[in-house]
């Protein structure tokens, strides 16, 4: 079961992942991944990990552990794009 904890938190990421570099202000990289396929694989990502928290846990705990997931993911994903992006400035600075 612990297996199955782990797995739908990182599917819950890679979701919101794909949800946020669908967009224009991403920080990621320079350009956005494409707007529709990004977003569609997104919302598949998120029904996985959805379902995998209604597998893992009772269902008022898995509607918990979702949506506290989701807004620490919407919430650490673009600090972490920030973050990756002062790297790639401190390293094209240091040449």
């Amino acid at each position: 079961m612990q297996f199955l904890h782990a797995l739908s938190l990182t599917v819950t990421f890679l979701g919101c992942f794909c949800i946020y570099r669908a967009s224009a202000n991403q920080r990621w990289a320079s350009a956005p991944w494409p707007a529709g396929p990004a977003r569609a694989a997104g919302i598949v990502l998120l029904a996985f990990g959805g379902w995998g928290c209604l597998r893992a846990y009772s269902a008022v705990a898995a509607v918990f552990v979702f949506c506290t997931a989701l807004m620490l993911f919407f919430c650490l994903i673009p600090y972490l794009g920030a973050l990756a992006g002062m790297r790639r400035s401190d390293t094209h600075e240091a040449r």
